[in-house]
């Protein structure tokens, strides 16, 4: 289960340029949660104001991590990226329990659930293609058409990943550029077309009262709990889940650094241009959605203006917004979309995810076979390995627990590992450092401060808590799977471990 590669066999393709790799930042962050998340953060915040300002601080959050990340992505131009800049920081455990939880469940997780996201709106094109109907069904387990097409996408992406960066990559630019143009036209005819009368007043006239809204179990009549102080302090906690969870996966580019072309300049760029625009574009729909739909609503409204916001069908408030603005065939239209999205994400996360198992097998922290590169010169092994455990996820239908798992988690991640560019100034001041994080250190330090205060609450929050546990346990089912792998390496005559930087037996520069 461990060992070193073959050095004299087939290389990474340093073949990803800077619209290569703006692509694949861009396409990653973009699937369907822009579409879907906002009902329910309107649920929690009743509050166009409040909504934005979760928005915002979610898209400026963004933008410093991705900024901070480019010093480390520019310093440490390898495969593996995030799991590289931790194992440097503080230790190989680090690095190795961040990419087991990504394999388990992150990376994974996250992919399972675009995919089926993109077969459910296949549905609404194609009505056999649908979750109602089971071929079989044991416990927790299930294959539907729904499961079935879900399983189709995700091989056919990885087997075209599996031919060569090339295709990966020109699959990857074409389904971005598309759907980039899709979400600005959303966002420009829903400024246009969809404002009206009834969402601006409703939604304009009063910012800032927030309320909570929920509906009981069994009832017509939501229940709606004014917010402030501290209460409404948890509710934008909890509520940025959603935001941030949409605009996640941002820093898989970072972990196919091996195969950037000048990654010293071309990383940091991708980043700052990818999550910049991705994050302009969220923004921006959103206020599409609150010119279009009044925030208040009623869960059996006959249309999508008289359910709103908080209550559009399957919380596709993308959809409500587009039938508002093009009658009800926008549904159709918006599927088409929403699968063009989700093609792209996937793409991407796919064709990134198996660049991480490959680095940590290079480290024998991983099935050795991911370790190896195929004749295309691309990790095919660690694609089968994605591709299956994936597979099972969505079978199972624990993806979506598992998510809400570890977004606590994540989240903590990502704060170790923007710490991590404090840790490594001191341990190694004369390294080079092409590009070094704007603003530090006081941006990398608002950063930590900022979402540190939102793990914090949802650590405490009632909503989150019982999520965050589980998550923490699921982190921590990697530390007695590193001393396995590590006590086979050892008895195979060799330890992980680093030579000035740069990882023994590593594959890239």
């Amino acid at each position: 289960m461990s060992g070193t590669p073959n050095s004299n066999g087939p290389k990474l393709v340093r073949g990803l340029g800077l619209l290569d790799a703006t692509m694949i930042v861009a396409g990653s962050m973009i699937g369907s949660g822009i579409f879907i998340v906002s009902a329910d953060m309107a649920r929690q915040l009743g509050s166009a104001g409040w909504l934005l300002v979760v928005w915002l601080v979610t898209g400026v959050l963004t933008v410093i991590a991705a900024l901070s990340y480019g010093e480390l992505a520019a310093m440490m131009p390898r495969a593996g990226g995030q799991y590289v800049y931790l194992r440097e920081a503080y230790s190989p455990l680090w690095g190795f329990l961040y990419g087991w939880t990504l394999f388990l469940v992150i990376q994974t997780g996250t992919v399972a659930a675009v995919a089926v996201a993109f077969a459910r709106f296949l549905g609404v094109l194609v009505p056999p293609i649908s979750e109602s109907h089971k071929f079989f069904e044991l416990g927790r387990f299930s294959l539907s058409p729904t499961t079935l097409v879900a399983i189709g996408v995700l091989g056919l992406l990885s087997w075209s990943n599996s031919t060569g960066l090339r295709t990966g990559k020109r699959v990857q630019n074409v389904f971005t550029l598309a759907k980039i143009a899709a979400v600005a036209g959303l966002v420009v005819v829903g400024l246009i077309v969809g404002a009206n009368a009834t969402a601006l007043q409703a939604n304009f006239g009063d910012w800032w009262s927030a309320a909570f809204t929920t509906l009981p179990k069994g009832s017509s009549v939501p229940e709606v709990v004014p917010l402030a102080g501290w209460g409404l302090a948890m509710a934008l906690g909890t509520a940025m889940v959603g935001s941030l969870f949409s605009a996640d996966a941002w820093n898989n580019v970072t972990f196919t650094a091996g195969e950037v072309k000048d990654p010293k300049r071309n990383l940091p760029l991708s980043l700052l241009w990818g999550v910049g625009l991705v994050c302009l574009l969220y923004f921006l729909a959103n206020i599409a959605y609150l010119v279009t739909l009044p925030l208040a609503g009623a869960p059996e409204g006959a249309t999508s203006l008289e359910r709103g916001m908080r209550f559009p069908t399957n919380d596709r408030v993308g959809t409500a917004a587009a039938e508002v603005m093009f009658g009800p065939g926008a549904a159709g239209l918006m599927a088409v979309l929403i699968m063009i999205s989700t093609f792209g994400c996937l793409n991407g996360m796919i064709l990134a995810g198996a660049r991480v198992y490959y680095a940590m097998a290079q480290d024998g922290l991983f099935f050795a076979s991911t370790g190896r590169l195929n004749a295309a010169g691309v990790p095919r092994n660690g694609l089968v390995w994605q591709c299956l455990w994936a597979c099972l996820l969505t079978v199972s239908g624990t993806y979506g627990d598992l998510l809400d798992y570890v977004i606590f988690a994540v989240l903590i991640f990502y704060v170790m590992t923007i710490v991590g560019i404090f840790v490594l100034r001191r341990k190694r001041p004369g390294a080079e450092r092409p590009y070094r994080a704007w603003g530090y250190p006081v941006v990398p330090a608002v950063y930590v401060v900022v979402a540190s205060l939102v793990a914090l609450d949802l650590l405490i929050s009632p909503k989150t808590r019982g999520n965050t546990w589980p998550g923490l346990f699921i982190v921590l089912t990697g530390i007695p799977v590193y001393w396995l792998w590590r006590g086979r390496r050892r008895g195979g005559g060799g330890v992980p471990g680093t030579e000035g930087g740069q990882a023994v037996g590593s594959g890239g520069p």
